[in-house]
C-alpha cells in the first residue's frame, strides 16, 4: 500500500503536475530505493494537419508509450558507500547508453557520474514492453523515468539528513554527492542511505531540473566504460567463466537453412583430441571440445549429407525477378511532367563485430543463459517454450555486446545453445564462426524501390514510392507491441512490416500528396532489422530523385531542398551542412559534392560529402578488394532536440557515416546457388581505412526541443543518400544499383564444405 507524501497538496489531483513535476516512489527496502510513476498516455499526438503519419505518431512514440506503464518497476538504489546503482533494462552494445543513463542519474541526484554504477538487467517479463533495445528509443523512453527516480532519491536523502541534523530541509544542499548544512556540517549521501529507506512504499512528488539548471546533461562526457574497453577488461559473453561450459561450435549446411541428412563419422570425430560431445541439432551438427581450435578441427572433419535448404538454387538475379513481380504498381503516369526511377539494393550482412555467441546450462528442471540480447523477454519466453519449462525456471542474463546494429534483436545463438545443452546434458559456450554469421546469419533483405515525383512549374504535386523487399523478420518483440497498441495506431489494419514501414518513414518535404507503400515477398531467408531498417534504401531512392527533380527545374540541389523542407529546424540543419562543407566549391572533373536530408523520431540530419570518381582513384590497387570511388570529405549535421551526451552522439554519427558509405559503395552479399559467397570480414567490404574520408566533421546543433530524439540510427540514411547523389553528379549518371561495387567480385569464394576454414597454425599474424 503506497503512502502519499505530504508534499502533495491535500485534495489536489497528484497527476495534475507541470511539465517538470512528477510522482515517484520510495520503495520498501533496507537501503534507499526509488522509482518513477508515469501517467500512461495515448501514443497519438493529435492536432498536426499533415498527410505524413509520422508527424502524428512514429515508431519511437509507439515504443515509448508501450514502455511507460511499467516505468515504476525500474529503480535507482543508493548504497551506504555512496555509490548509486541502476539495472538498465536495455542492452549496451557499444552505443553508449550506460554512459548517458549514468549522466541522467548524476544530474538529478547531484552526484559525480563516476559514482553511478549502471549494469544490465536480467530478462524481466514483468516489464512487458520495457526491455526492448531498438528503434533509437532507449534515451527517449528512459529520459523522464530515470530522472524521476533519481530526483526522488535526492529528495529522500535531504529529508533524512534534515531529520538527523534537526534542521529544515530548505537549509540543506546536495552537491557532488555530499550534503551540507548549517554550521559547516557535511556528510556523504551514503551516510543517510539506510535512514532514507522506507519500511513501506511511499509516493513522493518531485520536481525535475530545467535545462537551464543542467550541469551534466548536454555536456560532453567520456564513456564510463572507456578504460575497460581499451585495456581489454570489459566483459563479454565469451569472457565469462561458467562452470562446466566448454567451447562449442556447429557444423552448418552448405546452403541457407539446410538440414542434416546423415552423419557418416560421428564416432571418429568424437574420438578426436579434446572433443567431448557430438550431437545433431536442428541447425547442423554440434561439437563440444576443450578449445575452440579443437572445435574447428572437428567441424571440418565431419562428413555430413545435407538436405536442401530454404533458398536452394536461388541467386541475386532470381530474387530480383521475384521482387519485380511482387512490386505494387505506381499507377498510371501523371498528366503533368514527372521524374521517375527504379533502384535495386543487394543483400547485406547484419553481422556484428562480436561473433554470435551464448552460454547455456540446461538442466531437467531449469535453464540458465548468458548472451547479449536486445529482446531478452522474448528470448526467455521462446526458450521456456522450447524446453517446456515454466517461465520462472528460465534465467536469462544480459551481457554487454560487441556491436549489434539490430543483429542482437534476434536470439539465434541463445536458442541454439539451449538446444545443444539439452541434447548433450552439459553446459556449453557456443560461438559462431565468422563464416556462419555471413552465410547462415541475419541479412538485410534485398529490395527494390520505385519512385515517381510529379510537378508543374515550380510546384511539386505528388510523391509516390513503392518499396518491395524480401520479407523482413520482425519476430523480436516489435510485433507484440504493434498488436497491443493496434487500436491506437493511425495506420489501419495492416501487417507488422507495413506498420513498421509507415511509422518509420517520414516525408520531410512539401511534396503535395504523397504515398509510400511496402510489399514483401520470399520468406526463405534469415533476415533482420539492420541499423535504420528500411530508411537507408528508401531515403537513398528519394534523395536521388530529388536531385533529378532539382535538375529538371533548373535549381541547385541544396537550395531546392531548403525551399521545400517543411520546417525551420530542418532548414537550419541543411544550411549548416552546406556552410560547414562549403557547398558549391569548385572541384576537379570526376569529383563532386552530394547533399541529402533525413528525419526520423523527432530528430533531423543533413549530410554533405565529396567523392572522387577519377580513374586513378577508382582503379587504385587494393589487395583482395575493389577500390572504387572514395569519399574524401563528409560533414554530418545533427539535431536530436537535446543531446544528453554530445560526445557520444558524435561517435554515433561517425559510425552512421561509415555505414552510409559502405551501403552506397562496397557492402553487399552475393547470392549464388542458395548460399552467400562471402564467408568472413576479409571478403565482406564494410568501409575500410582506404575508403574512410580523410576529412570528417560532425556538427551537433544546439538544443532545440529540450527533449531527446532518436539518434542511434539517424545518420545512416542521409549518409548513404549523400554518397549516391555525389556519385551521380561526379559521373553524370544517376546510380540505380547498390552498392555501386556489387557487380565486381574481387575475391575467390571460400568453400561451403567444410563450412569453416582451418585455424592458422604457423604462428604468423593473419589479421588483415
Amino acid at each position: 500500500m503506497a503512502e502519499r507524501d505530504h508534499s502533495v497538496r491535500p485534495g489536489a489531483d497528484p497527476r495534475a503536475l507541470d511539465r517538470r513535476r512528477f510522482l515517484g516512489y520510495v520503495l520498501a527496502a533496507t537501503t534507499l530505493t526509488t522509482a518513477a510513476e508515469l501517467v500512461p498516455a495515448s501514443p497519438a499526438r493529435a492536432g498536426v494537419p499533415s498527410p505524413d503519419v509520422t508527424r502524428l505518431l512514429d515508431l519511437n512514440d509507439v515504443m515509448t508509450a508501450a514502455a511507460a506503464p511499467t516505468s515504476a518497476l525500474i529503480t535507482v538504489e543508493v548504497a551506504t558507500d555512496g555509490t548509486v546503482s541502476f539495472a538498465l533494462p536495455r542492452t549496451e552494445v557499444g552505443q553508449g547508453i550506460t554512459t548517458s543513463t549514468a549522466m541522467l542519474i548524476a544530474e538529478e541526484l547531484d552526484v559525480p557520474v563516476e559514482r553511478v554504477r549502471v549494469t544490465l538487467a536480467d530478462a524481466r517479463p514483468e516489464l512487458v514492453f520495457n526491455q526492448l533495445t531498438g528503434g533509437s528509443n532507449t534515451t527517449v523512453s528512459t529520459f523522464v523515468p530515470v530522472r524521476v527516480a533519481a530526483a526522488a532519491a535526492r529528495s529522500r536523502l535531504l529529508e533524512a539528513a534534515a531529520h538527523s541534523w534537526g534542521t529544515d530541509v530548505t537549509e540543506l544542499a546536495l552537491k557532488a554527492g555530499v550534503i551540507t548544512g548549517p554550521g559547516g556540517r557535511n556528510a556523504d549521501i551514503g551516510t543517510f542511505a539506510a535512514e532514507a529507506a522506507s519500511m513501506r512504499t511511499r509516493q513522493v512528488a518531485v520536481r525535475l531540473k530545467s535545462s537551464a539548471e543542467f550541469t551534466v546533461i548536454g555536456k560532453p562526457h567520456h564513456r564510463i566504460d572507456a578504460l575497460a574497453a581499451v585495456t581489454g577488461r570489459k566483459t563479454f559473453t565469451m569472457d565469462l567463466d561458467v562452470p562446466g561450459a566448454l567451447p562449442t561450435m556447429v557444423c552448418r549446411p552448405p546452403t541457407i537453412n539446410g538440414r542434416v541428412g546423415t552423419v557418416a563419422n560421428t564416432g571418429e570425430v568424437r574420438a578426436m583430441p579434446g572433443v567431448t560431445d557430438v550431437a545433431v541439432v536442428s541447425t547442423g551438427v554440434a561439437v563440444r571440445a576443450r578449445t575452440f581450435g579443437q572445435c574447428i578441427d572437428a567441424v571440418r572433419a565431419l562428413r555430413v549429407s545435407w538436405k536442401a535448404g530454404s533458398a536452394e538454387g536461388k541467386s541475386d538475379a532470381s530474387v530480383l525477378e521475384e521482387l519485380r513481380a511482387a512490386g505494387i504498381p505506381l499507377g498510371p503516369p501523371p498528366l503533368t511532367p514527372s521524374v521517375e526511377g527504379r533502384f535495386t539494393f543487394a543483400f547485406r550482412s547484419n553481422s556484428a563485430l562480436e561473433p554470435n555467441c551464448a552460454i547455456a546450462d540446461v538442466r531437467p528442471d531449469r535453464a540458465e543463459i548468458w548472451s547479449s540480447l536486445k529482446a531478452p523477454i522474448v528470448a526467455k519466453e521462446a526458450i521456456a517454450a522450447r524446453l517446456r519449462l515454466p517461465l520462472g525456471a528460465v534465467t536469462v542474463h544480459v551481457t554487454e555486446g560487441g556491436g549489434s546494429f539490430g543483429r542482437k534483436l534476434f536470439f539465434d545463438a541463445a536458442l541454439e545453445a539451449v538446444e545443444i545443452s539439452r541434447a548433450i546434458g552439459k553446459p556449453v559456450k557456443l560461438m559462431w564462426h565468422r563464416a556462419d554469421d555471413a552465410r547462415q546469419g541475419r541479412t538485410h533483405p534485398m529490395a527494390t524501390s520505385r519512385v515517381r515525383i510529379a510537378y508543374l512549374g515550380d510546384t511539386v504535386l505528388s510523391y509516390r514510392q513503392r518499396h518491395t523487399s524480401v520479407a523482413t523478420d520482425l519476430g523480436h518483440g516489435l510485433g507484440e507491441i504493434f498488436t497491443a497498441l493496434a487500436a491506437q495506431l493511425p495506420v489501419g489494419d495492416i501487417g507488422f512490416s507495413e506498420t513498421f514501414f509507415q511509422l518509420s518513414q517520414s516525408m520531410p518535404y512539401e511534396f503535395g500528396v504523397n504515398s509510400r507503400l511496402l510489399s514483401e515477398t520470399d520468406h526463405s531467408f534469415n533476415t533482420g532489422s539492420m541499423r535504420n531498417v528500411y530508411s537507408p534504401d528508401a531515403t537513398c531512392a528519394r534523395e536521388l530523385l530529388v536531385d533529378q527533380l532539382a535538375g529538371r527545374m533548373g535549381k541547385d540541389p541544396f537550395r531546392f531542398r531548403r525551399d521545400f523542407l517543411r520546417d525551420e529546424r530542418s532548414r537550419a540543419v541543411l544550411e549548416r551542412a552546406a556552410e560547414a562543407g562549403d557547398w558549391g566549391r569548385p572541384l576537379p572533373d570526376g569529383m563532386a559534392q552530394g547533399i541529402a536530408f533525413h528525419s526520423e523520431y523527432h530528430a533531423v540530419n543533413a549530410v554533405l560529402v565529396e567523392i572522387d570518381c577519377r580513374p586513378e582513384t577508382v582503379g587504385r590497387p587494393i589487395r583482395d578488394g575493389v577500390a572504387g570511388p572514395r569519399v574524401t570529405k563528409a560533414v554530418c549535421v545533427v539535431d536530436v532536440g537535446l543531446a544528453v551526451n554530445p560526445r557520444g552522439l558524435e561517435a554515433q554519427m561517425m559510425g552512421c557515416v561509415m555505414d552510409g558509405i559502405a551501403l552506397a559503395l562496397t557492402s553487399s552479399l552475393h547470392l549464388r546457388d542458395g548460399y552467400f559467397l562471402e564467408a568472413s570480414w576479409d571478403n565482406y567490404f564494410y568501409t575500410r581505412q582506404w575508403n574512410t574520408p580523410p576529412e570528417l566533421e560532425i556538427v551537433v546543433m544546439p538544443t532545440t526541443t529540450g527533449e531527446p530524439g532518436g539518434a542511434g540510427e539517424l545518420g545512416v540514411a542521409a549518409s548513404m543518400a549523400a554518397v549516391a547523389c555525389a556519385y551521380g553528379r561526379a559521373t553524370g549518371a544517376m546510380p540505380t544499383s547498390f552498392p555501386i561495387n556489387h557487380g565486381t567480385l574481387s575475391f575467390e569464394p571460400k568453400p561451403t564444405v567444410p563450412p569453416v576454414p582451418p585455424s592458422p597454425t604457423d604462428g604468423l599474424d593473419h589479421v588483415r
